[in-house]
């Protein structure tokens, strides 16, 4: 218990002695941490279910577009607009993950260093009841996609990127010689101008690595 012993932890502040953890609040906070440390395995978990249908779907598209010259490149534009989808879906998994990776690094930082009798701020709990009563992911969604696009999905818009110009280029006899702005066409989707495909592919694609560059995630009790 703390306090207790001679090892340089035993002298701990007023509130961190063994009467501040009763055992029914030391169980009550024990199966808290049991559960969130659940909560986060079970998230872990659709993360990665997330990021393998993104896959699956990327794959099958791409197949399905490589497969025959007369399938349509259009087929890349919509497995851009799906993996946007299973992104924005996935950073939403993941907001909800850190919250409870929050409240674990709370309990991990305070209450069980006080167990084994370190000295910690004796007013940690109030952390942790601001948690309980008002749960907030400590990353906005804007992180989240950025941190979710660091992680994977850049990779997987790298894969689709380079597949539909390989699928522009395919589809060309050869011999073609790549001329601009005449090459534009090679994207045109009916009466749907190329030009404006490419515009709306690469703001897009700059609107991506916006995310990815700005992404931040930063946990206040790492800090120091």
């Amino acid at each position: 218990m703390p306090g207790v012993g001679g090892g340089p932890g035993a002298a701990v502040t007023p509130g961190l002695t063994d009467v501040s953890y009763s055992t029914n609040t030391a169980n009550a906070l024990i199966h808290l941490y049991r559960a969130e440390v659940g909560k986060m395995t079970a998230y872990r978990q659709r993360l990665d279910m997330t990021t393998n249908w993104s896959v699956v779907t990327t794959a099958g598209l791409a197949s399905f577009a490589l497969g025959d010259a007369t399938n349509s490149h259009a087929t890349f534009l919509f497995a851009m607009f799906m993996n946007y989808f299973f992104l924005r879906l996935e950073a939403r998994r993941f907001r909800t993950f850190e919250i409870a990776h929050h409240r674990v690094r709370i309990m991990e930082r305070f209450f069980y260093p006080a167990m084994l009798g370190d000295r910690v701020d004796p007013g940690w709990h109030q952390l942790l009841l601001a948690e309980l009563g008002k749960p907030r992911s400590p990353m906005t969604r804007a992180d989240a996609l950025g941190w979710r696009l660091n992680r994977n999905y850049l990779w997987i818009y790298t894969a689709v990127l380079v597949a539909w110009l390989a699928k522009l280029d395919l589809a060309q006899p050869k011999g073609w010689v790549l001329e601009f702005p005449e090459a534009f066409a090679l994207a045109d989707i009916g009466n749907f101008p190329g030009w404006l495909v490419f515009l709306m592919v690469g703001g897009f694609y700059a609107y991506l690595i916006w995310l990815a560059a700005r992404a931040a995630r930063t946990y206040p009790l790492e800090e120091g």
